[in-house]
């Protein structure tokens, strides 16, 4: 997608506040960041939205449980612990929803109350089990022996009079949707359990809930509140200025953003976004999404990470032994996008090592010793090794492709195959035997430049992934006083050789990746 008008819109669901986020919640994040980053650095408009789910019977029995209002819980735990979180992770949203915003409640209510108007929406009786874990109303199907199968809970039986949503009328509209963009819902796996799930008889949905308060007002019976999901989903748009008039700030956001390009999800959450959200939308002649992708799960003990369990490992755990750009690194390096993964302490530990330590940062490291040592610190003479710029421009092709349909592996990958190669140039070249005769001066100067300016394009490459990392390295090669701020350091130009410029002035920066156990345990 090329700049224009359109934004690129992204998004990762809307946690619920029920506890601080652990990894699985960061995995998700991180690969919205890492995507956000890299089309920013292709130069589009990019907007980028996450935030937090904050009504239902879970927030509501935990603030209980902890003494307080759900109000306060919220409050406490999305300003200590959620954006905190996102901050230490160097997360660079736009946005950031609260479903007890008013901005939000208030174009939910609005949306609802035209759903009605158009008779979507009719009064009803529920009776059935209820996950208050998945806050999601079960079928037959979705239980085990009366269990959850997510969180292995016996699910209660609830009985209520409520307010019905008729997702059934669109359910052919909803096939048709897929058969036509089957991109609309990836990876294929999780597609053909949507189409499964519609094919199967997809019954109304009940979108209110009489037995608890905590919750929007059903706008005309203010005695229920909508259904939590019915709530939750609507933050893409609420966020956006959903429904406000066309002259307005928010209308006017809203025609800049809508579509949304990606909804970044966990699969456990697919029937949500790709069956009742799109329906939603289709009920209020809106463009749907255009792609829902939904991510597998991070394993820990073979279990999905889960508080509840007591499987959920907090990013700071990780990050305070390895460092942030580390973890960011490592879970989309190491697990398909799309597959579930398990996350090991050891492997972490190994890849560490020998791609970011040994690979990456010691390549970089070695360079800005020889031209402190051989070039009196400075850059010398502008070269092009065509080899280099040749695996160079193939990464480059490689990498966007792969980002461009969310496999971050492949695009990683490729990159740090571009590192490889230039270590294997340097030992090819041996820039420490060619500075022992001063005849050699000039190839050294070749081979230090080629090296160089192949370490300048490994920075903007793995800029979206690793930010803070890449900009010590940007200082180092004295880029940020010629080339301008890395962050705008444009993808289509980065494969283009001899960009640094001669007599730029290297400096020996932090060590990029130390030792691990030269770190705080």
């Amino acid at each position: 997608m090329s700049a224009d008008s359109k934004s690129f819109y992204l998004t990762t669901p809307i946690y619920y506040a029920n506890d601080a986020p652990h990894i699985g919640h960061a995995y998700t994040t991180v690969a919205g960041d890492v995507l956000t980053r890299w089309h920013r650095q292709r130069g589009e408009s990019v907007w980028f939205l996450t935030g937090t789910d904050e009504h239902g019977q879970k927030i509501m029995n935990t603030a209980d449980a902890n003494g307080v209002s759900p109000q306060e819980w919220c409050d406490r735990l999305v300003e200590t612990a959620w954006k905190p979180t996102w901050s230490s992770l160097n997360i660079a949203y736009d946005d950031f929803i609260r479903t007890t915003e008013s901005r939000h409640t208030e174009r939910v209510q609005r949306f609802l109350t035209q759903l009605k108007d158009a008779g979507h929406i009719y009064s009803g009786k529920y009776e059935g089990p209820y996950c208050v874990g998945c806050e999601e109303f079960k079928l037959p199907a979705d239980l085990d022996d009366g269990k959850c199968q997510i969180h292995g809970t016996i699910a209660e039986i609830v009985s209520e009079e409520n307010w019905f949503f008729r997702l059934s009328a669109f359910v052919p509209q909803l096939l048709a949707h897929y058969q036509e963009h089957p991109e609309a819902c990836e990876p294929a796996s999780v597609r053909n359990e949507v189409l499964a799930f519609l094919q199967s008889g997809v019954q109304d949905l009940s979108i209110s809930r009489s037995s608890l308060d905590w919750g929007i007002p059903v706008p005309w019976d203010t005695k229920q509140v909508i259904y939590v999901w019915f709530d939750a989903l609507l933050n893409y748009g609420t966020a956006v200025g959903l429904g406000d008039p066309a002259d307005s700030e928010g209308g006017r956001k809203f025609a800049e953003v809508w579509p949304p390009d990606v909804h970044l999800i966990g699969k456990e959450i697919s029937r949500f976004h790709a069956v009742i959200w799109p329906a939603m939308l289709m009920a209020a002649n809106l463009p749907l999404p255009k792609k829902v992708f939904a991510h597998g799960w991070l394993l820990v003990g073979g279990e999905k990470m889960s508080k509840s369990k007591l499987t959920g490992i907090v990013p700071a755990d990780i990050t305070s032994h390895f460092g942030v750009d580390a973890f960011r690194y490592y879970f989309l390096r190491a697990i398909p996008f799309g597959s579930d993964g398990s996350f090991s302490w050891e492997d972490m530990s190994a890849r560490y090592t020998s791609e970011l330590a040994n690979d990456f940062g010691n390549l970089a490291s070695r360079l800005i010793a020889m031209i402190e040592k051989y070039c009196e610190g400075l850059i010398p003479a502008v070269a092009t090794d065509q080899s280099l710029a040749g695996a160079l421009s193939a990464t480059v092709a490689t990498a966007d492709g792969a980002m461009e349909v969310l496999d971050f592996q492949t695009a990683i990958n490729s990159i740090m195959e571009f590192c490889k190669r230039v270590n294997g140039y340097v030992t090819e070249q041996q820039p420490w035997v060619l500075a022992k005769d001063p005849a050699n001066k000039v190839e050294l100067n070749k081979v230090l430049y080629n090296t160089a300016d192949s370490i300048r394009a490994l920075a903007v490459l793995l800029h979206p992934i690793m930010p803070a990392t890449t900009e010590i390295l940007w200082e180092s090669l004295g880029a940020n006083e010629t080339l301008g701020d890395i962050s705008q350091q444009r993808i289509a130009d980065v494969a283009r050789f001899g960009q640094l410029p001669t007599g730029s002035k290297v400096t020996k920066g932090a060590v990029l990746f130390p030792r691990l156990e030269e770190k705080a345990e």
